[in-house]
């Protein structure tokens, strides 16, 4: 007889696990959640304290099958699920199951509740010697959440479906996080520019090298250039005066390294340097969390658990750190303590930071054993980490106060004195993506200058400016921002980003959220019926509430029963009040070229349009775009011909679907032919004789496959050319976005490797 069951989320994880306790344990994978509430109905008595209505998912039959006849051959079972409260829910719901009924061996049985906060050796023994019990308050609090968000999503989303337009659907966080954009939307919207002028000088001292100046006063009075006219002033006034350097101020700033990754910091720092979905970044570090084979080593877990909220590290982890950076950069890189960092106002610091579980396993050692997208996400985990046991950066900041005439100028500069910890790890914390802490620049250097020198002017440099409006959200200002708010928990950021994308609530354009007119619609409904629900300080209320349930200060059926008696009344309201779009539209200022009624919009399985309000009587309708400031403009598209139908002769035309652009008849509804839309290109397998056609997949995205589907199955992501391979003979290449060398011409075939930039085209 075995001596234990040991129960994990994940396969992978259970190689992992094998490979260190042997033989005395049986290691089994639950495949993530058994139970949850039924898709198809509310699952929730809300007269009955929320009484949940658990059922097995579909298709967990067979594993929960399988665990218990794991089960009936040992006495103790081991719950080792993830370290949250989502891993406490599986094993809540897990013990249910194989506890028995009360009679013979299954009353017998001892639940272990085990946590691992790394997947290496000496971790793993050592939870497993000193086991826990299961948590109910913790599996509460997760229970809370599931059924508050239950109740929001299903009882909102058939209003929406009943108003708008099937499909859509609301929630607790998300709907709060598509405001955020929204507001942002019409704050970009609402936003005039405002005209103001810099006016530089070129200088030069006794020493190289020219530097620049900035005008920052004039008669003792800081200054503001609202014109072109003020900056030709300034530049007369100054052409005929000597620069003098009044002051020279030079002082030595510390830059303090940043803490090591939470999960909202991974995310986005994957999402500037990486360009990482916040999905993606998830996914990948939950593999090197799991285990990842490293030659004769076997699998070992690469880092700590990723779904954290604490900065902490162990002592441990921090004396390896301080060993590693003493040995690689030397002693004076070591600071004289083991760095602290404060945790934010609402985590949580349950588990460490993310961190390598070896410092030892540098990336370049790990090369061998990751892909190309693992190896960067751990080197950029690994970087922090080592970054946040060193020592701060030292810089020098001078400040060179210069006099001509009337007139006050200002140069600042800076040099790097002490690399410190940006000898791993630059910070990129600016919205757009820019590296602002490597600071060492030539074009901020300075000569040495000293009070009361003289300086030759070379060139003036009037500039004119404008005023910009605040940035479009990218993926990781969004998840910066809802984590400053408090909205939601950053284990749940990377499933709201990609269900909003996938509601069509929100577009991306150059990796920015812009909301959609369907968005800005829900948005507006939800506002106006359930201002509270949309409320960023109420959402982050309810994250704090769900927190004292876990810590046991409260009821789960108290915080729901607050929640749901307000939210009924709000409900009940709405379903006689919010206005009907579903038919009528919405009204816009547009007039029907055809018949001169108002042109309203609507919504379709393949977005929103403009349609004319006497439909039926008149048909019209217009694909429409919005201007930055909102202003609905028409967009006319020419009808692209695409050869003969073959079933009546009439022209073929390019029609856009659910599923993306398609080929059908010109005389529709009379003849329905469609076709699928060629590319041009032959598929590349030998004798087929089909052609490559663009389809797109239920998730929306574009790919290209055979039209003889389904005799052949030849299908690709890329973009197809009709270009033969040079090195290998196959028959097409594919378009490829390479970080390098921009848009590529690469060859699919594996093995083959043959890469072209299209510049060279």
């Amino acid at each position: 007889m075995k001596k234990g069951l040991l129960i994990v989320e994940s396969p992978a994880k259970t190689r992992t696990l094998k490979r260190y306790l042997g033989k005395d344990f049986d290691v089994r994978a639950s495949v993530g959640h058994i139970k949850d509430l039924p898709r198809r109905h509310l699952g929730v008595d809300i007269e009955h304290d929320f009484a949940p209505e658990y059922e097995v998912i579909r298709g967990k039959g067979k594993i929960i099958k399988e665990l218990k006849s794991a089960a009936s051959k040992v006495q103790d079972i081991y719950l080792a699920t993830d370290p949250d409260r989502e891993g406490e829910a599986i094993a809540w719901h897990i013990a249910g199951e194989l506890q028995g009924n009360g009679r013979g061996k299954g009353k017998d049985r001892h639940f272990y509740r085990v946590l691992f906060n790394e997947l290496t050796e000496k971790a793993i023994k050592e939870a497993i010697k000193a086991p826990g019990t299961l948590d109910k308050n913790r599996f509460e609090s997760q229970q809370a959440r599931r059924i508050l968000d239950r109740l929001v999503g299903y009882e909102i989303s058939p209003l929406l479906w009943d108003k708008v337009k099937r499909g859509l659907s609301a929630g607790r966080v998300q709907s709060v996080a598509v405001r955020i954009i929204c507001d942002r939307e019409r704050e970009i919207q609402a936003f005039e520019p405002e005209e103001y002028w810099t006016v530089t000088a070129k200088l030069e001292g006794p020493e190289p090298p020219p530097f620049e100046a900035r005008v920052v006063g004039a008669g003792g009075k800081k200054i503001s250039i609202p014109d072109g006219q003020t900056a030709g002033d300034i530049v007369k006034g100054l052409e005929s005066q000597e620069f003098v350097v009044k002051k020279v101020e030079t002082k030595a700033r510390k830059k303090n390294p940043p803490p090591p990754f939470i999960t909202s910091t991974l995310q986005q720092d994957a999402a500037r340097k990486l360009r990482f979905q916040a999905k993606k970044t998830m996914m990948i570090a939950q593999k090197l969390y799991e285990g990842v084979g490293i030659g004769a080593e076997g699998p070992v877990g690469l880092i700590t658990y990723m779904r954290t909220d604490s900065t902490r590290i162990s002592s441990e982890a921090a004396k390896e750190a301080r060993a590693f950076i003493r040995k690689e950069f030397g002693p004076d890189y070591v600071p004289k303590s083991i760095p602290r960092y404060k945790k934010g106002k609402m985590a949580q610091d349950a588990h460490e930071a993310i961190r390598p579980t070896s410092v030892a396993r540098t990336p370049k050692a790990m090369s061998p054993y990751l892909d190309k997208d693992a190896l960067a996400l751990y080197g950029l985990i690994w970087r922090r980490f080592v970054a946040s046991q060193m020592s701060p950066a030292i810089m020098d900041q001078t400040r060179v106060d210069i006099e001509a005439g009337t007139y006050a100028l200002r140069a600042n500069g800076t040099v790097l004195r002490f690399k410190g910890y940006l000898a791993v790890y630059s910070e990129v914390t600016d919205d757009a993506g820019k590296d602002v802490s490597l600071v060492e620049k030539e074009k901020d250097a300075l000569p040495r200058l000293a009070s009361g020198q003289r300086l030759d002017l070379l060139k003036l440099l009037p500039k004119q400016h404008f005023t910009q409006p605040p940035p479009r959200y990218t993926e990781a200002s969004l998840i910066k921002t809802l984590e400053e708010k408090g909205i939601g928990r950053p284990s749940t950021y990377a499933t709201i980003l990609s269900t909003i994308r996938n509601k069509d609530y929100v577009r991306m354009e150059q990796r920015r959220f812009i909301p959609t007119e369907l968005g800005l619609l829900v948005t507006d409904l939800l506002v106006t019926h359930f201002p509270e629900i949309l409320d960023t300080s109420f959402t982050a209320d309810m994250e704090k509430k769900l927190d004292e349930v876990e810590e046991g200060s409260v009821l789960w059926t108290e915080v729901l029963r607050r929640f749901y008696d307000a939210f009924r009344r709000a409900l009940d309201k709405a379903k006689k009040e919010m206005r009907s779009v579903k038919q009528a539209g919405i009204a816009t200022q547009i007039v029907c070229d055809k018949c001169g009624a108002p042109m309203v919009i609507k919504y379709g399985r393949t977005g929103e349009f403009l349609s004319c309000s006497a439909y039926p009587k008149c048909k019209n309708i217009k694909d429409f775009v919005r201007d930055e400031k909102g202003n609905i403009r028409i967009e006319e598209k020419k009808v692209q011909e695409m050869g003969k139908c073959d079933r009546c002769g009439r022209p073929m035309v390019v029609k856009r679907g659910r599923y993306g652009k398609f080929l059908a008849c010109s005389g529709y509804p009379e003849c329905r032919n469609t076709k699928p839309l060629s590319t041009g290109v032959k598929c590349p397998v030998d004798n087929c004789g089909g052609e490559l056609v663009e389809k797109r997949s239920r998730s929306g995205k574009t790919f290209y496959s055979c039209s003889r589907y389904p005799e052949c199955k030849y299908a690709t992501w890329d973009e197809p050319v009709a270009e033969t391979c040079p090195r290998c003979g196959f028959k097409i290449l594919v378009i490829k976005n390479d970080k390098k060398d921009g848009k590529v011409l690469k060859c699919p075939q594996k093995g083959c490797g043959y890469k072209r930039s299209m510049k060279e085209n």
